[in-house]
């Protein structure tokens, strides 16, 4: 029996829950993850896990046994790593979760000459603005926007971006723009559905906290499709000035209360272990590079 194979089966059988998610993850059935799990079992002359109905349960010595497990193979993994980082190039799949948006503009364009440089390594790209769970994912790197709330997982900060409020030349003609936060109230607010409070903007200026409750007629989970929206002269939007920065630029857009906006981190987010794996280092480090010689990201 492979005995690293089915400890590093039984780990994720408890990480994710599921033992026909490890057997799609594996490539191959659930019957052959339980008789892994079964065989490991054996070997050692206990039961690991609890089966019912509902799932499974680890056993008092399951439990014991997984943390011993994760503590294993992170150090084997970490003798592979430095091993190898000081012969070869950087190799594996890089699993990399991002919002949509964000990815579309600013990682998707430079993949190609990432996967150039670094030949062994591949990129598995979800894009989404939901947040993932890292572990029973199986992710490496998740870029993330905001405030981050799980201090179990190592955060890298990218940027700082800036949330502005913009709407049209048009829109702004045909309504009275805004001076302060408050008069959004009189407006046709867009607002992203995946904020924590929805309806509600929060700026920052001089220092202070400004909440303004806002209402309108379109909601959405993706930046892109409420500039879509936004150049359709239907209102006004509160977005990160990364995505807003192009049509900006040309005029398309105007940004108003200048003054007031809310600064929001962009981090890139691993999970908390002695060492950083070499590919992604090598991922976190290029990104960086990437960003930096962006004007929008250097000013």
């Amino acid at each position: 029996m492979d005995k690293l194979g089915a400890m590093q089966t039984f780990i994720r059988v408890v990480q994710t829950g599921s033992f026909s998610a490890v057997a799609r993850e594996q490539n191959t059935s659930q019957a052959t993850i339980s008789k892994r799990i079964a065989a490991l079992e054996n070997l050692l002359g206990a039961k690991l896990l609890t089966r019912n109905s509902r799932g499974h349960t680890m056993t008092e010595i399951g439990q014991n046994y997984y943390e011993r497990c994760n503590t294993i193979l992170d150090e084997v993994e970490e003798a592979e790593t430095e091993a190898c980082s000081l012969i070869i190039a950087p190799k594996g799949t890089l699993r990399i979760t991002a919002p949509v948006d964000f990815a579309r503009l600013y990682i998707s364009p430079f993949v190609a000459e990432f996967l150039r440089i670094y030949s062994e390594i591949k990129i598995d790209l979800t894009l989404t603005d939901n947040v993932v769970d890292l572990v029973s994912g199986g992710i490496d790197i998740a870029i993330r926007i905001g405030e981050l709330e799980d201090s179990s997982l190592i955060a890298r900060r990218l940027y700082i971006t800036p949330l502005v409020t913009v709407a049209t030349p048009r829109y702004l003609d045909a309504h009275q723009e805004p001076k302060h936060p408050h008069e959004l109230k009189q407006h046709n607010c867009l607002v992203y559905s995946l904020s924590s409070k929805v309806n509600f903007w929060n700026f920052s200026h001089h220092g202070k906290e400004i909440s303004v409750q806002v209402n309108g007629n379109f909601q959405s989970d993706n930046g892109d499709s409420m500039v879509r929206v936004l150049l359709a002269d239907m209102g006004i939007a509160f977005i990160p000035d990364w995505l807003a920065a192009p049509y900006l630029e040309e005029g398309s857009l105007r940004q108003i209360l200048v003054d007031y906006t809310k600064p929001l981190p962009i981090n890139a987010i691993y999970p908390q272990n002695r060492y950083v794996p070499l590919k992604t280092k090598c991922f976190v480090d290029f990104l960086t590079n990437k960003l930096e010689e962006n004007p929008i990201f250097s000013k």
